[in-house]
């Protein structure tokens, strides 16, 4: 797909991952819809790329909510006329206690942002991309949702994990509508997210980020890179994209997983 003159949306782009993708859409001439909870962070985010000639515009949505969902795309199609590119982005971890210690509301929280959210504007973007005559989705994933998990946080793992399968899931829609679905799954991203987690007290946890901060810390813009790529290539759907610490990109080949039918 080419970006320019394209609709873009981006949510949890009021810092990191989010915001880099935001702005490097908005460097490839898409009219970009900045969606975060954190307004003050949207702002910035939009502040950015119109500083630097872009066109964008901030809403305020809660990825878990059905109506804010269904108003952040209305309002790419109020502004700028439809929705051509959803990165679903947004997500949390759960902080301390770890599970099984913490309360069942952080995690579930968790869950229904990381799972739930690409769930739901997904749902609520093919409606609105099949308009268009077709688009490009790419999720959020993670390395912890692939391989050997995560095991310092194993509800985080298997909300990613979730995401990977169901963007693999949905391959089949290249096909039926033109609109093309993957995901990208970063190792430990120089974000607000990631930093926080280097300053827990739990030993195992925190462990995990000090080992990776001996090697090479992925730049938000680099997984921007990815998601770009990901427009692009009108060939790929239903992929994901493993983003390792100091190591090559590499796609996941799901076409070679078994398959139930």
């Amino acid at each position: 797909m080419d970006i320019v003159g394209k609709v873009a949306l981006v949510t949890g782009a009021g810092s990191g991952i989010g915001r880099a993708s935001a702005v490097r859409l908005a460097a490839e001439n898409a009219s970009v819809v900045v969606v975060d909870v954190n307004e003050h962070g949207a702002d910035e985010t939009v502040a950015q790329i119109e500083a630097a000639g872009g066109k964008a515009a901030r809403t305020r949505a809660d990825v878990t909510s059905i109506h804010d969902v269904k108003a952040m795309i209305e309002f790419a199609e109020r502004t700028y006329g439809g929705l051509d590119i959803l990165h679903n982005n947004a997500g949390i971890i759960t902080g301390e206690p770890r599970y099984p210690d913490n309360e069942p509301e952080h995690w579930m929280r968790m869950l229904e942002i990381n799972l739930t959210g690409v769930i739901l504007g997904t749902q609520f973007a093919i409606h609105a991309m099949k308009k268009r005559g077709g688009g490009a989705i790419v999720n959020t994933a993670s390395m912890a949702g692939i391989g050997y998990g995560f095991a310092p946080n194993p509800v985080y793992s298997a909300s990613k994990g979730g995401v990977v399968l169901f963007t693999a899931s949905m391959a089949p829609w290249k096909d039926e509508a033109n609109i093309r679905i993957n995901c990208v799954c970063p190792g430990v991203v120089d974000t607000p997210m990631a930093r926080g987690g280097a300053q827990l007290s739990d030993t195992e946890e925190k462990a995990f980020y000090e080992r990776f901060a001996a090697l090479q810390i992925i730049a938000p813009e680099e997984i921007a890179d990815v998601v770009v790529e990901f427009v692009k290539d009108d060939s790929l759907a239903g992929r994901a994209m493993m983003v390792r610490n100091g190591r090559p990109r590499e796609l996941v080949r799901t076409s070679d997983l078994p398959r139930l039918f």
